[in-house]
């Protein structure tokens, strides 16, 4: 029958202990405080210029969206129209004049007022509708009219360009039947630039503004150790001046195997040329004392890392070796009791 020596079985439990506190049970070997000058609780700086990347979503609104000639009115534009009498261009009806924004109805017509009535448009050029405003009203008021008929926004235009709009993986923006723009790595004002200068092929002048809707390619990661029973990761973006504190809120705290004393932040080199940066965490000083200078602003990219409890640690890896003899001996205990069973009723 196998068993276990009590002194192996001390020498094995000496080994974990000495293979956790050396780090061979943990990825990180060796703590490093972050320069003075290292961002923190008291001391937050500002985030470099915001560039653009997927998965970002792109707030776009329009300023101003005309459609290059020649344009035909579809429902829901808006139009500017003018229509005045003689030479002195006074108002057809006193008190009632027409002049100013007509918005086109879902059935193509565009409403003068009581005493004009409506006209249908749809589908017309400006030209088109001017001529057709000007029957219209003639059949009641004689001439000469002087009639304008103007477009002041295109619903067309808007409903392509107008709301929220993802940033795909391959680096562009889609702006419906206007195309898509790649705005990969730029910073917003490149962004609205390239974006004007590619509706300029559809409509006349186009301004937009621009902002981010969706900050969601700038992130930080705060990774859990289970003490041996795997890790736990955590995606969250970056969106102002987020410090490990608040990183660790985010993820309701601390774990019950989770070590107070073995926490850091890893940041990753900007440059190849450049080394890592590893800055451990005073937890108990940034959580009981209000201590700030270990409560590091977090960067994108950054990694913070909470490692198990060495001697939980130590204690699932002991259990792992253990449960495999446990189970053998188990078996074979529990074949000599039913043998000796047997022998004993006379089989």
């Amino acid at each position: 029958m196998f068993s276990i020596r009590p002194k192996a079985l001390c020498a094995l439990v000496v080994t974990l202990l000495a293979l956790s506190g050396s780090g061979c049970l943990h990825t990180h070997r060796q703590h490093k405080y972050a320069p003075v000058a290292a961002p923190n609780e008291s001391m937050k700086v500002t985030q470099p210029t915001y560039r653009i990347e997927p998965p970002d979503v792109l707030l776009i609104d329009a300023a101003n969206l005309i459609p290059r000639p020649p344009y035909k009115i579809g429902a829901l534009d808006v139009l500017a129209i003018q229509a005045t009498h003689g030479e002195k261009k006074q108002s057809l009806v006193e008190g009632e004049p027409i002049s100013g924004l007509f918005a086109v109805s879902t059935e193509g017509k565009v409403d003068l007022g009581f005493s004009y009535g409506s006209v249908q448009v749809v589908g017309m050029t400006l030209d088109q509708a001017k001529s057709a405003v000007e029957k219209h009203l003639l059949v009641r008021f004689k001439g000469p009219l002087n009639v304008s008929v103007d477009l002041a926004q295109s619903n067309q235009a808007l409903q392509q360009i107008r709301g929220e709009h993802l940033v795909r993986p391959d680096g562009t923006v889609g702006l419906g039947t206007y195309g898509s723009v790649y705005v990969d790595g730029m910073t917003l004002e490149q962004a609205k630039s390239v974006i004007e200068n590619h509706l300029a092929q559809f409509l006349l002048s186009p301004k937009i503004s621009l902002d981010v809707a969706g900050f969601n390619s700038k992130v930080f990661y705060v990774i859990t150790d289970g003490a041996g029973s795997g890790q736990q990761v955590y995606r969250l973006p970056i969106t102002g001046k987020e410090t490990v504190l608040d990183a660790i809120a985010q993820v309701n705290g601390l774990t019950p195997v989770s070590s107070k004393d073995h926490i850091w932040v890893a940041r990753p080199a900007l440059a190849p040329e450049e080394p890592e940066m590893t800055m451990a965490v005073d937890w108990n000083g940034i959580t009981q004392k209000g201590r700030t200078s270990t409560n590091y602003q977090l960067m994108p990219g950054d990694r913070v890392y909470v490692m198990g409890a060495p001697l939980v640690t130590v204690d699932t890896y002991l259990a792992r070796v253990i449960s495999p003899f446990e189970r053998v001996l188990g078996v074979i205990l529990l074949g000599r009791s039913a043998f000796q069973s047997n022998l004993n009723q006379g089989f």
